[in-house]
């Protein structure tokens, strides 16, 4: 089973979008986005990519993760309807290099250091794009909840 997790998340990983979106699809993921904040009464910040999240805890470590590392992470992803499409808990823990995740992994992780909490919101222009990705349809805004267990 965690072989085909591995798989399925390292399938995703590389399959990135290669569609460049326009200001208005931007604006309207943004739309989105921000309705499912106010609905939900969170509060998160806004980086100038479009990525919004929440540091629950920078961690222990005194150096931000770098493109460079290696992460060990779980995590819970789902969209903004609340519908989970994948959980990797401890004892399935993946193991990658940083360089190789989706652009807004790589972004959300460089603001935490070791053993870090952060909760992500993902526009599709940082995350699988227009790509259908196992159960991730095209255009999808990913909610994670993304913590690292170890930085090698």
């Amino acid at each position: 089973m965690i072989k085909n997790i591995t798989f399925l998340l390292a399938v995703l990983i590389i399959l990135s979008s290669c569609k460049t979106y326009n200001d208005e699809d931007l604006s309207n993921f943004d739309q989105q986005i921000q309705e499912y904040l106010k609905e939900n009464n969170l509060q998160y910040e806004k980086s100038e990519s479009g990525m919004y999240y929440s540091i629950i805890n920078i961690g222990d470590g005194d150096e931000h993760i770098r493109i460079t590392d290696e992460v060990t992470f779980m995590y819970k992803g789902s969209f903004l309807s609340g519908e989970v499409f994948q959980i990797i808990n401890e004892q399935d823990a993946l193991t990658f290099q940083v360089r190789d995740l989706i652009t807004g992994w790589q972004e959300a992780l460089s603001y935490v250091t070791n053993h870090g909490k952060i909760h992500l919101i993902i526009p599709p222009h940082l995350g699988y794009g227009n790509k259908k990705t196992g159960l991730i349809e095209p255009n999808s805004i990913l909610v994670y909840e993304l913590e690292v267990l170890e930085v090698i």
